[in-house]
């Protein structure tokens, strides 16, 4: 059996515009590659971590990602990629995760419906915070795309008029013709997210993920016993070893990042403990280029999606990969003749 080469390559993505989350404002993100390599056929995998959530993140992550995956330069490929994951720190889920779809782009490309063009994903049009007016902007603009379900990142500005921007917007779209989820990023307290939710639950919203802060499970808890507004967790399974706390939290919806779980086979998980206990969930991903995210558009692409999925932040960056991924009127597909592009080669302009 061929051994394995790796080669690896840190890039910095540059926003087109200042991207704001009730955690800072991002204007840009480094990603970090590794391409596995059998002499003939090549794959490449893409870690993100990002500030704030990603348990290994530092300013520069490339020494640490090529200290965790450099042990397996020389090696014959596993029959199973796990055995190679698993000696990957679990505190470091988006090195995990690029491995283990470097190795499906080497060895198992998926041949779902949506990976060879057949079929397309629903998702939402996701509007980041900022101003007022900008806000308005993204929403008028994700209307005249198409798009049936929006996004907005709420918990940075002033309470009121983030209010009156989803006022607004129902005032216009009925929740039969357009679907609003609100994503807070933990930025209301324990004491003041009750108020907070009868509030918005007027504006007759899909859900709210991670209303408070990761990491207060009695209160999480509480606040979806009060069942004012279905909740979703996010970041709170960041790190999560099993599932005991979700089941004590008992949520509405889980929010699946593969980035952030670490990898596929730890959102199948998720995804089988959801079922069982007969609750929704949707992915999404985690600001990758379009190489992480087309892996993860992929891999969603197994399953029998009916909500739609967080997988619209291909356009965000100016010198992201061509892709592809295209998104018409709120759905994406993929193209399954487009020749990607490697961050191991210069760019075409």
């Amino acid at each position: 059996m061929s051994k394995i080469s790796l080669r690896f390559h840190p890039q910095e993505l540059q926003f087109h515009f200042e991207a704001g989350t009730s955690r800072g404002v991002l204007t840009k993100k480094k990603s970090y590659f590794v391409e596995l390599s059998d002499g003939v056929r090549c794959g490449i995998g893409e870690a993100g971590p990002l500030f704030g959530l990603s348990p290994e993140f530092s300013d520069d992550c490339t020494a640490a990602f090529e200290k965790s995956l450099r042990p397996f330069q020389g090696l014959s490929l596993p029959e199973d990629i796990h055995e190679w994951i698993a000696e990957i720190p679990f505190e470091q889920p988006s090195f995990r995760f690029a491995l283990e779809t470097a190795y499906h782009d080497l060895t198992e490309p998926f041949t779902n419906d949506f990976a060879v063009g057949k079929k397309s994903l629903p998702i939402n049009g996701l509007i980041w915070m900022g101003s007022a007016d900008f806000m308005r902007e993204q929403i008028e603009q994700k209307l005249q795309q198409g798009y049936t379900c929006l996004k907005l990142k709420i918990g940075a500005i002033d309470f009121d008029t983030e209010l009156s921007l989803l006022k607004s917007i129902r005032s216009r779209f009925a929740s039969e013709e357009l679907t609003l989820r609100v994503d807070a990023n933990g930025a209301f307290t324990p004491a003041d997210a009750p108020f907070k939710l009868e509030k918005l639950a007027a504006y007759d919203l899909h859900s709210i993920e991670q209303p408070i802060k990761a990491g207060q499970p009695e209160e999480m808890r509480k606040l979806v016993a009060k069942q004012i507004l279905p909740i979703a967790l996010d970041e709170e399974l960041i790190g999560m070893s099993d599932k005991s706390i979700a089941d004590f939290i008992n949520p509405d919806y889980i929010i699946l990042k593969p980035s952030f779980l670490g990898g596929l086979k730890a959102s199948r998980d998720w995804i089988d403990w959801a079922t069982a206990k007969g609750k929704n969930w949707w992915i999404t991903s985690a600001l990758e280029s379009n190489i992480g995210l087309q892996a993860i558009a992929q891999f969603t692409g197994e399953y029998d999606i009916q909500i739609p999925q967080g997988l619209g932040t291909g356009q965000l960056y100016t010198n992201n990969f061509a892709s592809g991924l295209s998104i018409e009127k709120g759905n994406i597909s993929f193209d399954p003749t487009f020749s990607r592009e490697s961050p191991f080669q210069p760019l075409s302009l």
